[in-house]
């Protein structure tokens, strides 16, 4: 901990919030003005600077990134033997939206995050949203490699069962629905048909996005049949990008 810092947060007027990330993260904030804005919620947006609205988003972009290489990098030397779709399902279960949003809980953020009587606000989605805005404050803050033992050490070695999750398996429907909620898109997982008779029934279900249907399966269950068509929308959707 570097002295300036502590003297900073000795005689802030922020030193619940130079506190607060002292607990999570183990260090003083350096720019605490970074991690005010990364905790503002675009429902407390006071005013804009040179066309630019100030609150969380452009944090959250940038954390996004920052977290996803970090998370990459570190499976990448853990599991030197697997292959790219476990490397990729692994990251995808680390900074998925939900897990994002179940970790910004055990943390404390939802008590942190400043925000307006927009009802966005109160949307699941706030907290995750809000740490990946903290790492890009970070990483601005004090740079990648800081970061990445940071994020490593404080958050993934603690919060974190790795071999849990290799055995937990993945849902494509979670993940195109925390798609369609970051991207502002309107994801459905519609019952089209019912085929067959009985113990014999299976269903047809498609995915649409935007009303526009983009994958379709059939299966002996709704939850099955929407996972299966989730997980072809899903691959429809890498491959576009």
């Amino acid at each position: 901990m570097l002295i300036s810092n502590k003297l900073r947060y000795l005689f802030s007027s922020d030193k619940k919030l130079y506190q607060s990330v002292k607990n999570i993260f183990g260090y003083y904030p350096g720019n605490i003005h970074l991690y005010k804005l990364a905790l503002r919620h675009k429902s407390a947006t006071t005013r804009i600077v040179n066309g630019v609205r100030l609150n969380n988003e452009r944090l959250e972009y940038l954390g996004d990134a920052i977290l996803s290489a970090i998370i990459a990098d570190y499976l990448f030397k853990s599991f030197p033997y697997e292959n790219e779709g476990f490397l990729t399902e692994m990251r995808s279960k680390i900074v998925s939206r939900v897990s994002l949003n179940k970790l910004s809980l055990k943390l404390g953020l939802q008590h942190l995050i400043r925000s307006g009587s927009d009802s966005s606000a109160k949307a699941k989605s706030a907290g995750g949203d809000a740490f990946e805005a903290l790492i890009g404050a970070l990483y601005l803050d004090k740079g990648y490699n800081f970061t990445s033992k940071i994020l490593i050490h404080r958050i993934i070695n603690i919060h974190f069962d790795i071999e849990q999750l290799i055995e937990s398996e993945i849902s494509y429907k979670s993940k195109l629905n925390e798609w369609g909620q970051k991207e502002k898109r309107n994801v459905i997982f519609k019952v089209e048909d019912e085929i067959g008779e009985k113990h014999k029934k299976q269903y047809l279900v498609a995915v649409k996005i935007d009303d526009k249907t983009i994958s379709r399966s059939q299966d002996y269950s709704i939850k099955g049949a929407e996972n299966l068509a989730a997980e072809k929308a899903w691959t429809k959707l890498e491959e576009e990008n």
